[in-house]
């Protein structure tokens, strides 16, 4: 499956994205962020490629302008109901370009178009405050917060159908 958004393009993984992964995976203000440890070299990269990035659901961000993989973005849980969790992780050099709130909201009208979820939620550390401002810009709403593996601070973010359809920036 593939999806595309104005600036990038929504694809599987190919093992031949490693270096392009790598590029970003390395750096420790990506991956500590989204609970992983940075990848210290293209085998990282290679292994997490062939293992929870080529999940279903689970997307390569290609930035249209140079055919890089920018990022990763998806559904992480696919329990097979109702809901799924959206996770994502972009390069920081792509960082406040709205990037990312394009690629959610095109992950959104996947999420409840074509898979016919009804609650889609989304987890993230409460320090990280890039995080919270994409999921405030797509509609999410934090209903709690709790501190996982003991020390950090959570917050549980959750968007419904029913809010995202009466959202006025949802394409059709």
């Amino acid at each position: 499956m593939v999806i595309e958004t104005e600036r990038t393009i929504l694809r599987s993984f190919a093992e031949a994205d490693a270096e392009d992964l790598f590029d970003y995976a390395q750096d420790s203000r990506v991956g500590p962020a989204a609970g992983w440890e940075p990848h210290r070299t293209i085998a990282d990269s290679l292994e997490a490629i062939r293992t929870h990035l080529s999940s279903p659901g689970l997307f390569a961000i290609v930035y249209r302008e140079t055919g890089h993989v920018i990022g990763s973005a998806g559904f992480v849980n696919h329990n097979g109901v109702v809901s799924d969790e959206l996770g994502f992780a972009l390069h920081p050099a792509y960082w406040g370009r709205g990037i990312m709130p394009e690629v959610v909201q095109a992950l959104l009208r996947y999420g409840f178009g074509e898979r016919e979820l009804e609650t889609i939620w989304c987890v993230h550390y409460t320090e990280n405050a890039q995080c919270r401002r994409v999921l405030e810009k797509c509609g999410f709403s934090m209903v709690f917060q709790k501190k996982m593996h003991m020390t950090q601070e959570t917050d549980f973010c959750v968007l419904l159908r029913q809010d995202w359809e009466a959202r006025s920036w949802r394409a059709t």
